[in-house]
């Protein structure tokens, strides 16, 4: 488990989520990673895939429950909820002042293709961020198998991802379990 060197003070979890909350709309997983891994190094990479991974099994956007564990986990309920209020506050101020704007300019064809564009730059940021988080696993014959089923059965037959995970879950927790018993 990964130790910051220095005491996660409540106003640290804020403006650094702050920060990330600004860093883009719709595609802040990436910048988050970056920022709880390789910058304040609060989390290894493997920490953060962990925390990640059950954050998918919970409702609602997995940013904003990765924010809470994180936050949680350094300051207890109190970094849950600074950590998510500085996630959220300049993106819900500015999401609001451009819906009032955009409502007015929609329909121009060169704001319909900007937007166009912004949501090819975060689909990149996704996949990018998707990458990196497996590469520590990439000399895994099982990690590669089952994320190599789960790109099939979701990405390639559709298969809705709550039938997906009922199927693959418990399979990869036992093949984990048993590659981890095996090498004791």
């Amino acid at each position: 488990m990964t130790v910051p060197s220095a005491p996660v003070r409540l106003r640290d979890l804020f403006v650094a989520f702050l920060k990330v909350g600004l860093s883009g709309f719709g595609g802040v997983l990436p910048w988050a990673r970056r920022m709880i891994v390789e910058e304040r190094r609060w989390l290894t990479a493997a920490e953060f895939t962990d925390v990640l991974g059950l954050c998918q099994l919970l409702p609602g956007p997995n940013v904003v429950n990765v924010t809470v564990c994180v936050g949680a986990r350094f300051g207890g309920a109190a970094g849950a909820v600074v950590s998510v209020a500085g996630l959220m506050a300049a993106p819900l101020a500015i999401v609001l002042l451009l819906a009032g704007v955009y409502a007015g300019w929609a329909h121009v064809p060169v704001v319909a293709g900007a937007m166009r564009g912004v949501a090819a730059a975060a689909a990149g940021l996704v996949a990018g961020m998707g990458l990196r988080m497996a590469a520590p696993h990439w000399r895994s014959p099982a990690a590669l198998l089952f994320g190599g089923l789960t790109f099939v059965a979701s990405g390639i037959l559709q298969v809705k991802l709550l039938w997906t995970l009922a199927a693959l879950a418990p399979l990869s927790v036992l093949a984990a379990w048993m590659i981890d018993r095996r090498g004791r």
